[in-house]
Order: structure tokens, then C-alpha cells, then sequence
């Protein structure tokens, strides 16, 4: 197995810059990993590719205005990125800026917010905030929105870079296959019989890292914090139990239940996951992926291939190339079910 193994080629006017106009009005492209057959069609059109009885699990983190300014003693500009809270007045942050200051510095920040750097963690920083950080980040923050989307963030993202079910806050990268829900597909959908459970898994910066070894095999992703709690576990053993399909809306939700089933079957889970989901890899849970399109030779494309085939998931990404599909975050989407073998 190598990196390049996952590479296409996509041309950069494909990659979408902002929102369409109407989150379910995505195009959808549909993946039999059985057949390798493939089919265009609308996202709107997606309760009458599920079944009464399917269960939609959805990912219910809420991303934060993660992204703030502000300047070093010495004057310089610098920018801060949260990766994850630890407290109420506490974070832990990506830096940068021209000279990386100094641990016991004190940045003075946008709005009269003061943060001082307490210590090197690895690549971050831990800070400690004079105000609550929340409240101050949703007054000051901008949306980290990914670095592929080349303009600043602009108000209507704190909506749109946001799923409509979003519900704990902590993320600072959408769970992106969610983007194109909105109510009324909701209702359809539940007018169709189709369940719902929710898992919170808070995406991290290293969602964006991009796999540098040539093995991908020895790749660590980076932690994310996830809870899958037990009412979505006894939807699932529903769901089993009628014969019907379990379907994880986006990367985010497969890596959740593929952890918390680690065990060898599913069961309640706090903690972290560094779960990174290869070809070869059994799934315990998943019978179905909606999922948006990913980088060349990053780990999400490694586990969409992992699911559909990498013959097949590389073939429907050519396809959608031709088609001028849109990529990436605030592009279209794949429904994809399972290649021979790829099911434990």
C-alpha cells in the first residue's frame, strides 16, 4: 500500500468555494461497492435511496468560531486556532505567527481579551484566557473555514459552515456530509420511516493534515474527542434486529461507531479516537456512507476506499471529475454501500 495508491487528479475550479444557495440541492452520486456501478442523481432525492426502518446517524457537534487575532507583546500579529477547549477560560491551540513567542507571554487579543501561553503540547499551545473563551470567541472569532476555500470567512458561514442538527459545541471543522440536510429533508425523511440516532465526535484541525508517509500505514491521525452514548447503541441493536441498514452520515460517524465497537460489538463510549481506517480494514457497524468528496491521498479518502473499494471509489471520483461534480466541504456528495469483503 502506498500514498500515491489515492491520488486523482482534480482541477481547481472544481473545488467550491461557497454554499449553494440550498443545502439539498447537491448533486449526489450513488456507489454500489458491489457492483462498482455508479449513478447521478440530487441529494434531495436520498429518502428514496433508504428504506423504512434504515438508521441515519448523524454527528451533532457544533463548530465554533475557532479562528482569533491578536498581537505579541512585541507588537507582531498573530493568529491562534482552537483545537480543543480544556475549561472554561482554557483552550488548546494551533499559533502562528513570525516569531513564536516565548512560554509565560502574554498576547493581547481582539476585543481586550488577554491569553497567556502556559506551555508547549506537542505542535500546540495551552493558553488560558482572562474571560470565559466561549462567549468571547463567538463575539471576536472567525469561522475556520479549510484551507482549500481561498476567501475570508463572511457571516452567512456561522449558518452554512453548519450542520442544522448541530447541537454541542467543540468542533472547529464541520462534519461536512451533514451540510446538506435541511429541515424539510428531515421531515421527508422521517416521513419515510427512515431513523435517527446522534453521536458527537468534535473535528479536529488534523481532519486537513495530509498523509506524508509513503506507507500510509504509518500515519497516526491526530486525537479527537467523541461520546457515543447509549441510546444511539440500542438504536442500532433496533435496527439489526429488523434487518435494516445502518448509514453514517460522513467519515466522522463511521470512525465513532468503528471505535466504540472496537470491542468486537457496540457499546457506549467516551474518550478519544485516533482510529485511522485503511483498506483491509472489517467494518463492525456501517452498512452505508454518505459522505462528501475528499482530498487526493488523505486518510478520509482512505477510508471511503476502505468501505466502496479503492477501484471503485477512485472510478467514481474520475466520474465525478468529468461531471463537474463540486469537492470538498461545501461540494456534493457520495452515497456509498459496502464492497465484497469490506464488511466484518
Amino acid at each position: 500500500m502506498r500514498r500515491a495508491d489515492f491520488a486523482y487528479e482534480l482541477p481547481d475550479e472544481l473545488i467550491a468555494q461557497a454554499p449553494l444557495a440550498k443545502r439539498a440541492a447537491s448533486r449526489l452520486l450513488v456507489l454500489d461497492g458491489v457492483s462498482g456501478t455508479i449513478r447521478d442523481t440530487v441529494f434531495r432525492e436520498l429518502p428514496a435511496l433508504l428504506e423504512p426502518g434504515d438508521l441515519l446517524v448523524l454527528n451533532d457537534t457544533r463548530v465554533i468560531p475557532a479562528r482569533a487575532f491578536g498581537n505579541k507583546p512585541s507588537g507582531g500579529r498573530v493568529e491562534i486556532l482552537v483545537e480543543r477547549l480544556t475549561g472554561e477560560h482554557g483552550a488548546l491551540v494551533w499559533l502562528k505567527a513570525s516569531k513564536t513567542p516565548a512560554p509565560g507571554a502574554r498576547l493581547e487579543m481582539d476585543g481586550g481579551a488577554s491569553a497567556e501561553l502556559l506551555e508547549r503540547v506537542g505542535e500546540l499551545w495551552r493558553i488560558a484566557l482572562d474571560r470565559p473563551i466561549l462567549p468571547w470567541l463567538d463575539a471576536y472569532g472567525h469561522v475556520p473555514l479549510p484551507p482549500y476555500i481561498r476567501r475570508a470567512d463572511e457571516p452567512d458561514d456561522r449558518d452554512r459552515y453548519q450542520t442544522v442538527y448541530s447541537m454541542r459545541p467543540g468542533a472547529i471543522a464541520a462534519p461536512t456530509a451533514g451540510l446538506h440536510f435541511d429541515a424539510e429533508l428531515l421531515r421527508l425523511l422521517a416521513a419515510r420511516g427512515v431513523q435517527t440516532a446522534a453521536v458527537t465526535l468534535h473535528v479536529g484541525a488534523g481532519t486537513f493534515m495530509p498523509v506524508r508517509s509513503e506507507d500510509p500505514r504509518a500515519h497516526r491521525l491526530h486525537a479527537e474527542r467523541l461520546t457515543v452514548g447509549r441510546e444511539a447503541c440500542e438504536a442500532v441493536a433496533r435496527t439489526r434486529a429488523a434487518r435494516r441498514r445502518v448509514v453514517a452520515v460522513g467519515t466522522t460517524v463511521v470512525r465513532s461507531l468503528e471505535t466504540a465497537a472496537s470491542g468486537g460489538y457496540l457499546e457506549p463510549f467516551s474518550g478519544e479516537t485516533e482510529l485511522f481506517i485503511l483498506p483491509g480494514y472489517r467494518f463492525r457497524v456501517v452498512d452505508a456512507i454518505v459522505t462528501n468528496f475528499h482530498l487526493p491521498e488523505s486518510s478520509l479518502l482512505m477510508l471511503v476506499c476502505a468501505f466502496g473499494g479503492r477501484e471503485n471509489v477512485l472510478t467514481a471520483y474520475r466520474h465525478a471529475v468529468s461531471a463537474r461534480y463540486r469537492f470538498y466541504s461545501y461540494g456534493d456528495a457520495m452515497l456509498v454501500t459496502p464492497a465484497p469483503g469490506a464488511r466484518a
